[in-house]
């Protein structure tokens, strides 16, 4: 199945029926009188999270969702029929945002989670509604309310416990692969990963969900290589990890360029826990390997981890604190209340 994370959707509610004039006109009924019913209410549009989906590929194909109208009162005080609802089903960690791209309306984090995008009109009230001691015989009846229209994009923003980042090449695929039951596609050749993936780690009988996303490369905040775009996938992860390739001749440079592309995306994404690793130490020598591990916890500030995702060394170290942090965050969010804390170890 295609990856797609970003869908721009046009909604439009029904609207609801016409109030009806209608007099009662029977033999044996002496006094009629006005019996025209009200109209029913238009269907509105509704925005679900559901389990089973990843993807927004299913608005690819579709992009317009109109409700349909009420239909109009008859006589003998009949209703017009509701309009249905429109419902749509969406992944969970979907955010709904303005036509701008920017104001959110709605993040759907939770399987079952329900937001009304666009209400109904309401019926037009028939004459008989407007039947008094004074006025007897109405003449009169409301037309029912307009539709509602509105444009709506919809983000897809993976939840996830921990997020990957490296440039291209760095190994995040193969740590993935190598720690989870995912199976990313693997080469020697970089941006072998073009849209994001999901593995379920597991490490002391615990697990944790982790986030693959395309490499960055300098310059990716002006749109360079494959963008920013897939950032947003890791916005939610309470930990990330850093992977640094050891075999690079730039690997300082490398780290510094990650680090400065997350503070250019902007948010609170430069600020969440992050784990350093200097991956591939299996490939170089030992001299290289320590110059290259101090320099590393010299810049950061920061204990790095000296790993292999190819020969399995390390990995358990690198896991079991990614756990850590976790549980520290979800302590975090449980004491204040809240799932959307900011948090700093």
């Amino acid at each position: 199945m295609k990856f797609l994370d970003l869908a721009k959707v046009n909604l439009r509610s029904g609207a609801g029926g016409n109030g009806c004039v209608s007099f009662l006109r029977e033999a044996h009924h002496e006094f009629g009188g006005p019996d025209g019913g009200n109209g029913g209410g238009g269907g509105s549009v509704w925005v679900e999270a559901v389990d089973g989906l990843n993807t927004l590929i299913d608005f690819r194909y579709q992009q317009h969702f109109f409700a349909q109208n009420g239909r109009p009162g008859m006589g003998k005080q009949r209703t017009g029929k509701t309009g249905e609802d429109i419902v749509l089903k969406v992944p969970v960690g979907t955010e709904i945002l303005e036509e701008d791209q920017e104001t959110v309306i709605v993040d759907l984090t939770a399987v079952g989670q329900r937001y009304l995008l666009a209400e109904g009109g309401n019926g037009g009230f028939g004459n008989l509604h407007f039947k008094s001691s004074r006025n007897q015989a109405p003449r009169r009846a409301n037309p029912g309310q307009p539709e509602v229209e509105r444009v709506v994009w919809l983000r897809l923003k993976l939840i996830a416990d921990a997020g990957l980042l490296g440039l291209p090449n760095a190994g995040k695929s193969t740590f993935l692969a190598a720690t989870s039951n995912a199976r990313p596609k693997i080469a020697d050749y970089p941006f072998t990963t073009l849209t994001p993936n999901l593995g379920v780690v597991g490490v002391d009988n615990t697990e944790f969900v982790m986030a693959d996303i395309p490499g960055l490369i300098a310059g990716a905040h002006e749109g360079k290589g494959i963008g920013d775009r897939f950032l947003g996938h890791v916005e939610r992860c309470a930990v990330l990890l850093h992977l640094v390739d050891g075999t690079s001749e730039t690997a300082i440079e490398d780290y510094q360029i990650i680090i400065n592309e997350l503070e250019m995306y902007g948010g609170d994404l430069a600020n969440r826990p992050r784990i350093t690793a200097l991956n591939k130490c299996d490939a170089i020598d030992d001299t290289d390997q320590a110059q290259l591990h101090n320099e590393l916890e010299q810049i950061s500030k920061a204990n790095v981890h000296q790993i292999s995702g190819v020969a399995q060394l390390g990995i358990t170290e690198v896991l079991r604190e990614i756990r850590s942090t976790i549980d520290k965050r979800k302590k975090a969010e449980k004491d204040l209340g809240t799932e959307d804390v900011a948090w700093h170890p």
